[in-house]
Parts: C-alpha cells; structure tokens; sequence
C-alpha cells in the first residue's frame, strides 16, 4: 500500500491496517479473560471442597457442591482480622500524612517564588528514578535509629513524602486561575486558607486519583513490611499471607491458600466495585493515563 493511501484519512481503517472498533473491542475481551483466570481459579479454588482431590484444585469448572470450608478453615488459622487491621492503619496513617506534605509541597511548586525552585523540583523528582529496593538499607538504617522498628509507625514513615504526588498536585494547582487566590487575598484571607478553601476542593479529583494509588500501593506492599516487622501481631495482610503459606495446614490444601488470597485481596475488590465509576471519573479529570 502507497504511504499516501495509509495517510489518507478517508481511506477505511481495514484498507489501512489499522484497529477497528469491533477488533479493538474483541481484542479487550479476550485480555479481559487472559487476566481474569487467575482470579477465577482462585475462586473456583476457594469454593471447591477438599474431597474433591488434589487434582481437581487444576480445574476451572467449579465443584457441583460448592462450600465455604476453605473460607472457614484460612480464617482460623490464619489472623486475618488483625491483619487487615494492621494494613488499613497502614495504609490510612501514610496516606492522611501524605495528603498534607504533597497539598503543601505541590503549592510552593505551583505558586510560590523562591531561589531554585526549579532545580530543587527536578531533584525531588530524581526520586521516581530510584528503584525502591535500592532505599531499604538507609530507610531501615534511619527507623532503627529512631527506635521505630518492628512498629506500624516504622512502616510508614518512608513514605510520608511523595514525589509522585507532590508532582500531581503542583500540576493541579497550576491549573487553578490565580483570580481565585488573589480575589480570597483582598478578603483577607490567609496563606493555609487560601489553600483550604480555594486549592484543595478544586483538585478533588487529583486527590482521589492520588489516594487510590497511595493505598493500592502500600495494601500490597510486601518486601518492606517483611524487613521491619517481626512481631506476629504487627504483621500487614501481605506478609501474614505469606506466613499463612508456610504453615503446615497451608501447604497442603490449595483450597485454604485460595481462600486466604481472596480475603487478602477483597476489600480493594468490593471498594474498587461500589466505587468504580467515581474511581475512572478521578483519574479522566486528574489527567492520568
């Protein structure tokens, strides 16, 4: 085909190679189904009865007689309730602290005039290039000097700061007309009113956008928690999945490892699916891709 044809935008996309909707849509389904077998089997898993034989926990069609023992069993050996506990206070605390450090942070980027502004905020965010891992040893050197260790609040601390979100939220904020900020200053407004009033609700959808990512991050996060807590009560749902794992009832029955992965992952499943539509609403006006 002549690149003039290609080029031509009244030429039929299947002349051009190119995706049509219908194509585009089945190629959507079928990534829909390729990612959601995982997930199915776990279902299947966590429902299919131990009689049924290890060989069958392979399967995806589920048992004709369904039942909730797996469910029952995993949640007696293992402390699930403490840890979901444990990872929501987790979660919440790094996050209501990340709300202030990157709504002030983004504010003096976004407004403020100072010496170095732009330098210091390309270094800030430098930190988007490193790789977590490579922080673990100083981040545990730093909580262990601080006392901090084998504690929720050691846990947090690294991430009270956010560059991600500072840089979401100076975005936000240069977005905002500054007649709004200098109409609140002839009113005799304040600096941290100005910013309560006029900057924060109307960067709402960044901010939700932000908190979906802050807390899906840390509710998952594993090798952290893993090399800060030991005690068995401080444990988050990741590393008390883990644990679960190795035990010796765990390890011999799929089903029970299933059904303790479903109650790890659940909560963010039920609070993505009451709040879906407010979820993609927050990211299409934040602007994220």
């Amino acid at each position: 085909m002549k690149l003039i044809d290609w080029l031509d935008k009244d030429t039929p996309l299947a002349t051009r190679g190119e995706i049509t909707p219908k194509l585009g849509f089945l190629l959507t389904v079928l990534l829909a189904i390729v990612w959601l077998i995982p997930f199915l089997w776990m279902v299947v898993a966590t429902l299919r009865p131990a009689s049924d034989g290890i060989n069958a926990m392979a399967e995806l069609m589920p048992s004709l007689k369904p039942t909730l023992d797996n469910v029952r069993d995993a949640w007696e050996i293992g402390d699930f309730p403490r840890y979901t506990l444990n990872t929501t206070i987790i979660c919440a605390g790094i996050l209501l602290v990340q709300f202030v450090t990157i709504t002030l942070a983004g504010f003096a980027f976004a407004r403020l005039d100072f010496a170095g502004k732009s330098l210091i905020f390309y270094l800030f965010l430098m930190q988007l290039m490193l790789v977590p891992v490579l922080l673990i040893v100083p981040n545990l050197s730093l909580v262990a000097r601080l006392g901090l260790y084998d504690t929720l609040a050691g846990v947090m601390m690294p991430f009270f700061a956010s560059a991600f979100g500072t840089f979401l939220m100076r975005q936000a904020f240069e977005a905002i007309p500054t007649e709004l900020e200098d109409a609140a200053l002839i009113d005799g407004a304040s600096l941290l009113q100005r910013i309560r009033h006029i900057y924060v609700p109307l960067s709402m959808p960044s901010f939700s956008a932000f908190a979906i990512i802050s807390v899906t991050s840390h509710w998952n996060d594993f090798l952290w928690p893993l090399m800060v807590i030991n005690s068995p009560d401080k444990r988050p749902l990741t590393v008390g999945l883990s644990v679960f794992t190795k035990t010796a009832e765990g390890t011999q029955a799929w089903g029970t490892i299933a059904a303790g992965t479903l109650m790890v992952i659940a909560p963010l499943l039920i609070t993505f699916l009451i709040f879906q539509k407010r979820f993609i609403s927050s990211f299409v006006t934040s602007g994220i891709k």
